[in-house]
């Protein structure tokens, strides 16, 4: 028991419970228009259901409300170590880029950007196999109609031990590239958007931590829109690639049989569901870590109360 008083005092602790915090009230917030995005990103040309909320009609009179939360529990198992080595990892390498800076100021605009392509980068040895066993119960009934199977996975174990059975450790880490190549840039472009907004809404707020709900929540839910539309192509393509064991040979092949048979729209298809649930999370994620930082660790000062919503 005398680990955890020192474990929180610490700089790993503040950060594994506030990015966990973050990453629960993200994941929960978000979950079914991902499944909607995940569905949409992977239906066929000319799909008489391939609007959000045609697939939100199929889905719930098909499979039930609860389908819209399927292969939840394996990011929500993940999401707080995830947030919280994603969060300390961009609070040490976004210091790295400004070797004068003195503690008490916020890191530059360049390493806030910088910080932020590293942490993608890194956090993607994670992230890959998670969203892989994700996509792959999100859209597990499409898959076996296409294929005639009739099995359906009973959870995210039970489709890792079937991924690692049949295609290995290689197989488990199918799309770590392409997961590299969008979070790298898109974490960059998340981070610097965030600090960007909360200084431009809050003046002087990256400095003194007085920034208010509402400019957690817009700032936040900027940067997840920001970040998603520079890599939203590149998502496209993973999905696919990560949802089809056996029709492609690689992502350059993936993109290009994807193109030819459904044109270069297909590369935008669900971007409107990923903004709304980019928008949605990532507001939730930064005002539920930074409201965790204040209320447990009090190293921040008081949410003014006339600013919040």
């Amino acid at each position: 028991m005398d680990f955890w008083p020192e474990f929180l005092a610490s700089s790993w602790g503040k950060e594994f419970v506030g990015g966990g915090f973050g990453g629960v009230a993200g994941i929960v917030a978000g979950y079914p228009l991902d499944t909607l995005r995940i569905r949409q990103q992977h239906s066929s040309k000319g799909s008489a259901s391939s609007s959000a909320i045609n697939i939100l009609r199929h889905v719930v009179s098909r499979e039930g409300p609860l389908a819209l939360y399927r292969g939840m529990a394996a990011p929500l198992a993940s999401v707080t170590f995830q947030n919280a080595m994603v969060f300390q990892m961009y609070a040490i390498l976004s210091r790295t880029f400004d070797k004068n800076l003195s503690p008490t100021e916020p890191p530059s605009y360049r390493g806030v950007f910088l910080g932020g392509v590293g942490t993608g980068a890194i956090q993607s040895l994670l992230l890959s196999p998670v969203e892989l066993v994700k996509i792959r119960l999100q859209l597990q009934r499409t898959i076996n109609e296409g294929t005639h199977n009739s099995r359906l996975h009973t959870g995210p174990l039970d489709i890792a031990r079937s991924i690692l059975r049949t295609e290995g450790l290689r197989g488990i880490y199918r799309g770590f590239t392409i997961t590299v190549l969008r979070d790298a840039p898109a974490h960059g472009v998340y981070f610097w958007t965030y600090e960007y907004m909360k200084e431009h809404l809050h003046p002087g707020c990256r400095s003194n931590g007085q920034e208010s709900f509402r400019t957690m929540l817009m700032a936040g839910g900027l940067a997840g829109v920001a970040s998603w539309i520079s890599c939203y192509p590149l998502d496209v393509i993973k999905t696919r690639y990560q949802a089809q064991s056996i029709k492609y040979n690689g992502i350059v092949d993936c993109f290009r049989q994807s193109v030819r048979e459904e044109g270069y729209n297909i590369l935008w298809r669900g971007l409107g569901t990923a903004v709304a649930r980019a928008f949605v999370v990532n507001g939730a994620i930064f005002t539920a870590y930074e409201t965790a930082l204040r209320c447990l660790f009090n190293n921040h000062t008081t949410i003014q109360a006339e600013n919040t919503l």
